[in-house]
């Protein structure tokens, strides 16, 4: 089947669809200027073990080397914005072809593009708060006491612990009506759209099994290969704002 093929069939999947979710990982950001996390020298681990920078230890008993890489995280992603891949769900969304959508990403861009109903399984980094007294601070004022002190504390406890992202670390679970609105809402899809994800971080990729299990069908937008390359109808493995946005044209061609 040819690119342009594909991304008919999926167009009149999605207009002809019940329930459309859409699930989408680092590879959506990529046009933003966001790594993602397992391109070799470009990928956001490249030159770093995830399970030691990032892991709720890490950030338990040595919040210096935490914040050190999430300080620097922080500020690569202040000047970022959303692309025309954040744009085109948007749209869909207002024109009630997809439902929701559920995202890996922490980046806040889903947001920032105005997605009305975002799933954030793993949490965002809009704001971060004290653990022990539970003030949350905004994403501009944690950047900047990361910049000025390595470590951005609490002042409204005595004892200034360090604030901790509201993301979910290596470590921890997802929180369960997070991610059981997301099993629901794959549950209860008859199409569900895997946006710039591998789908190999679980529970997360499990999602599109349940959708299978459920009757219903899935569909890739990545370059990379899934675990669900053989079980998609359709796949496209382009560049993801161009796969987007010739799928809303598309759309629009159906009428």
């Amino acid at each position: 089947m040819s690119s342009s093929d594909s991304v008919a069939t999926l167009a009149q999947a999605l207009v002809n669809a019940r329930s459309a979710v859409v699930l989408t990982g680092a590879g959506i950001s990529v046009p933003s200027g966001i790594p993602d996390f397992r391109t070799p020298e470009t990928g956001m681990w490249a030159n770093v073990d995830p399970m030691e920078v990032a892991h709720i230890d890490t950030f338990t008993y040595d919040p210096e080397r935490f914040w050190s890489f999430y300080g620097e995280r922080f500020a690569s992603l202040g000047d970022k914005r959303p692309n025309g891949a954040h744009e085109v769900l948007v749209e869909l969304e207002k024109r009630g072809l997809i439902d929701a959508v559920i995202t890996q990403n922490i980046d806040r861009l889903h947001h920032m593009a105005g997605t009305h109903d975002l799933v954030e399984v793993h949490g965002s980094i809009e704001t971060s708060r004290c653990l022990a007294c539970g003030a949350e601070y905004e994403l501009e004022w944690v950047r900047d006491q990361a910049a000025e002190h390595g470590v951005p504390r609490c002042i409204a406890c005595e004892t200034k612990p360090a604030l901790k992202p509201d993301v979910v670390l290596f470590g921890e679970m997802l929180p369960d009506e997070v991610i059981q609105r997301a099993f629901e809402l794959a549950a209860g899809a008859d199409l569900l759209i895997a946006i710039g994800s591998s789908l190999v971080v679980h529970p997360v990729a499990g999602l599109p099994t349940i959708t299978l299990k459920s009757g219903g069908e899935v569909a890739l937008v990545t370059n990379g290969p899934t675990p669900f390359d053989d079980d998609a109808f359709v796949k496209l493995g382009g560049d993801v704002e161009e796969e987007l946005t010739a799928l809303l044209a598309a759309v629009d061609g159906l009428g």
